[in-house]
Parts: structure tokens; sequence; C-alpha cells
């Protein structure tokens, strides 16, 4: 089955959109569109060739990206600093399952693992005190 370019490009940028559902950060999709933008352009005839087709699918996915991605991205994500999870995490008394230190480490909530980092190193199966929360990283102290 010989498929053409404009729907090679709509096929990557449904691939993009949905694989932007399994990773945080909201940046897939504004390539996704753009690839669907450039199945557009190149359906419509205004970029017949493959290079037309890579700036058309550049141009479009970063401009998409930095134009629109802080917008998006509160809506979506919402403010960080105000979410529910950091009331019921701050304070509490949690165990590092691996060593962790400023590079990083790893502690257990609820059953589930957190990335964690320390300015103090702390040694694994010791207990530590939730401080903050930075996006997916717990920023812990020894208890």
């Amino acid at each position: 089955m010989d498929l053409s370019p404009q729907v090679l490009w709509f096929l990557f940028g449904s691939l993009l959109i949905i694989v932007e559902f399994a990773l945080p950060g909201i940046i897939l999709v504004f390539f996704g569109v753009g690839a669907w933008i450039t199945a557009l352009t190149t359906w419509i005839g205004l970029t017949p060739g493959l290079p037309a087709q890579n700036m058309v699918f550049c141009i479009s996915s970063l401009l998409l990206l930095f134009l629109l991605r802080n917008r998006l991205k509160n809506i979506f994500v919402g403010n960080s600093t105000n979410d529910k999870i950091e009331d019921e995490y701050t304070g509490k008394e949690v165990l590092a399952l691996s060593d962790i230190s400023d590079r990083g480490g790893k502690v257990e909530i609820k059953g589930t693992e957190w990335n964690a980092r320390s300015e103090t190193p702390i040694s694994s199966s010791s207990l530590v005190i939730i401080e903050r929360r930075e996006g997916l990283t717990l920023h812990v102290r020894p208890r």
C-alpha cells in the first residue's frame, strides 16, 4: 500500500498527539498540529516537495510551541504552587527508596515512587520530611 505524503504527515501528527497523553509537558501536541498543518499544505498543493514540507513542519510547530504553550499549560496543568497535592504531602514523613542528594533520588509516598532532591545527602531507607514540590520533584530534608 502506497501512502501519500499528506496521509503520512497526518498519521505522524496523530501519533505525536497520542504520545502526548503519556508524557507530561504539553510539547508534542504542537509538533502533532504542525504535522497536520504540513499535511494540509501538502494536500492543497502548496508544499509538493519534502524540503518545503519539512520547513512548514518546523516553522509551524515552533511557532505554535512558543506562542501557545504557556497559555495552554496553565489551562491543562494549572499552577503547580497551588496544587492540592502540595497541601497533602508538604511536611509529611516518607521513606527514601534510594540515596538522595542534590542530584536526585527516589522516595515512596502511598505506594508511588517520586523523584526527590536534598541539599543534605540522605541514605537509602531513611525517613525524610517533604519541604516542597517543584513539578514532579519533591525537595526533602533528613528527619
